[in-house]
This record gives structure tokens, sequence and C-alpha cells, in this order.
């Protein structure tokens, strides 16, 4: 692919990930569509990949409104029916009408059609049509749409989420979430929860110098009591708009969650703040992988090092495939420029990867570890670093408030043969 249909796609992934950014996840229903043209069924397949749609069974055919009649005559309607027609408006109103005698009447219809004709939607709306869309439609469009259908619009707003991860262990993910964290919520002052799912090893208790009796522990192990009310009995005030769910820290038991182990908390907590930062272990489970892949962002920490640029490449193409409709994960470089280690340079590290860093920062053990043993943030321990900056940035960025910098021209170097030459 050259440069120019390289970024081209890159700004086509960004539109289609902004145009998505304030729809709420789809509730558990099915969904079955019947397509005439490969187009529409091909945008119809995308929509069932995104992950607002991971609760949904989607099913796309082919053959539009005939193979639909054929189909339910035999079989019960499902909660929704996306049908594309290139007919007529009267014919395509004379095949919902046989239709209509085989749906059930909560089932929902939405109509894709050919001809952009005023007079044609009103009829659909008299008939009962949820929605009528011209062709050609864009996944974004359809899934605004089925939101605006399935979706409660009294219901409150979802915050929104952004997980923390590391390229490996050790690479400072955790200390640069909980810096992020307090940054929004001190330069915007808008409420931030910092959720710590390293039950086992979780650091943000120490670096928030907090000892809570009781945390996101009680929260996962008793998923049936996890409300906005005995959630905010968890939380312990950091600051002045932040709150914590601590890990506890302890190995008196082990933690082997479900897949869907952490999803009631965080849905829940996103209708309880405007900002959810998920501070992640660096592991690879059925949870941690459900976690990244329903942030509404992502963020991988690593170091300049080979072992971390292969990982780092490893997550971001396998996250792009988990999220396929969602902005590519943002990358920060920490601790470069560490005296003495051989390091790849910043701009070498990113080439492979196909994204910029939203920060480089760099290794200040003096500064990091007077805020780690005190319990503070950069911030609070020198508010003119220009770390302190650094993470402002960061905030900006992950809020919407700032862009990251131009992308540079890319080429796929030596690196990566370096990286398969070390497997």
């Amino acid at each position: 692919m050259s440069n120019l249909a390289y970024e081209a796609h890159i700004d086509e992934d960004d539109g289609e990930a902004t145009a998505l950014r304030s729809v709420r996840p789809i509730p558990r229903i099915s969904i079955q569509a019947f397509c005439e043209t490969e187009a529409v069924a091909g945008t119809v397949e995308r929509v069932g990949q995104d992950r607002r749609m991971m609760k949904t069974h989607l099913k796309v055919h082919m053959g539009g409104i005939a193979t639909a009649l054929d189909f339910y005559q035999t079989a019960p309607t499902p909660n929704l029916i996306i049908l594309e027609s290139r007919s007529e408006p009267k014919d395509l109103m004379d095949q919902l009408h046989q239709l209509s005698e085989y749906c059930d009447p909560a089932t929902k219809v939405i109509v894709i059609g050919h001809y952009n004709d005023v007079g044609l939607y009103r009829e659909l709306m008299r008939a009962g049509v949820s929605e009528y869309m011209v062709a050609p439609v864009t996944m974004p469009e359809i899934i605004s749409v089925v939101a605006g259908i399935f979706v409660d619009p009294e219901a409150a707003p979802m915050g929104h989420s952004i997980a923390f991860v590391g390229a490996k262990g050790g690479v400072g993910s955790s200390t640069i979430a909980h810096n992020v964290a307090w940054s929004i919520s001190t330069l915007f002052q808008s409420e931030v929860v910092v959720a710590d799912l390293d039950l086992a090893f979780g650091t943000a208790n120490i670096n928030f110098d907090q000892d809570p009796p009781q945390g996101i522990a009680e929260a996962v192990f008793a998923p049936d009591r996890v409300d906005e009310v005995y959630l905010d009995r968890l939380l312990t005030q950091c600051a002045e708009h932040l709150s914590l769910l601590a890990a506890p820290s302890t190995l008196d038991r082990t933690y082997d969650f479900d897949t869907d182990a952490f999803s009631q908390i965080i849905d829940t907590a996103q209708r309880s703040a405007p900002i959810l930062i998920l501070d992640l272990p660096h592991v690879w489970t059925g949870w941690a992988k459900q976690v990244l892949t329903r942030a509404d962002d992502v963020v991988i920490t690593a170091t300049p090092e080979l072992a971390n640029l292969r990982n780092a490449k490893t997550m971001i193409d396998m996250l792009k495939k988990l999220r396929p409709n969602d902005a590519p994960p943002k990358l920060i470089l920490n601790q470069v420029g560490m005296p003495k280690r051989p390091e790849i340079k910043p701009a070498e590290f990113t080439d492979p990867l196909g994204i910029e860093p939203v920060a480089v920062i760099p290794f200040d053990p003096q500064i990091f570890g007077q805020a780690g043993n005190s319990g503070r943030m950069i911030g609070e321990t020198d508010a003119k670093s220009p770390i302190t900056a650094q993470f402002a940035e960061i905030a900006r960025v992950l809020t919407g408030r700032s862009e990251i910098k131009a992308k540079k021209q890319r080429s796929l170097g030596g690196l990566l043969g370096r990286i398969k030459r070390k497997k």
C-alpha cells in the first residue's frame, strides 16, 4: 500500500471511529439482514464485527425481500430485520405488505432502498417501518440507526473508557495510567474513576497513597450486587474529581476469571463517571481480551527495546482485528534514554507499527521515584516538569481535546526482520 493510500485508509478509519464515539453498546438482540447487493451485504457484515454489537446475533442473507418472504414462512422473526430493496416505491410497498403477514408485531424493520423519495419515506413510516435509509450506506450510519431504535434515550449517558496495558511487564503502564487519570481530573474538573484490574499485584492504592478496606474484588466476586449505589460504596476518593476502585493486592485467593467477569463493573462505572481508566496487567486471558476489545480507547505503553516492539506489534495487529471499526490503539514510549541500555530510536520503533506515539517520555528515575515513594502524581511533585506537560497533552488527546501530531511517512524497515530472526 502506498503512503498516500495508507494515509487515506487511516483517515477513513479515524472518521468512522469519530462517528461512532458517542454510540452506546446495543443490547442483546437478534438481527437478520436480507441484502440484494454485495456492497450493502459487506457493510452489514462489518456492522456485526463492531464491538458495540458484541451482544447481538447478526445473520446476513443474500436475496432481499423475496428471500425474507420464503424464510419467514417457516421461521420466527427476530428483534430486527434489515431489508435491502432495489424495487421501485410501489413494488417495495407491496412486498413489505406481504412480509408483514409473517412478522411478529414486536419485530422492528429497517429498509435500505435505492430511491431518494420523500413520499416513499412517509409511506414507510406510516406502515410501521422503523427507518428508511438510502443506499449507499455506511457502517456507522447503520449502527447509529440500530442504537436509535434499541437504546433507551432516557438512559444515563455512558462514560468514556480508556484501557491501559503494557507491551511487557514493568514498562510503567500503571504509572502512566494513574498520572493521566489525575491529569484529566485536574485539568478538566471532570469526574474520573480508576479501576485497578491487577487484583494480585495492583499498585494504584500505593501510587495514590490509599489503603481502602474494600475495592474492586468485592464487586468482581459478587456481580449480582453491582449497581451504582453499591459501586459508590467501594470507591475511594483520591482527589477532588478522582476516585479509585482499588485492587486488594493480596494472594489469599487466586484470580482466575470468566471472560465477562468485569463487564458488569465496567458498565456500571461508565454510568457513574464521564471517564473510566482501566489499568490492566500484562496478561492475555479471556477477560483481558474482552476488556481491551470493549474499551473506547486502548493505550499501549512500551519501552524502546526489541521484545517490546515485537509485543507491541502483535498487540496492535490483534486489536485492529478485534476492533475493526475503531481507531488504532494509542502508543506511549516510556523510559526513553536510559543510560547504558541499548535502545531502538523512537522513529525506528514506531515505523513498523504504523502509528505515531502519543508521547515519548524520558527516563527520569528521580522524579518518578520521588512521586512513587510519596504516593503522589508527577504533577503534584513538580508542576513545572516537562513530563507533567506530557501527561497533560496525553490527557487532551484521550479526551478529544487535542490531536496526535501529523504522521510521517513510514517504511517497514529491517526491524521486522530482526524480530522474525529472534523467534
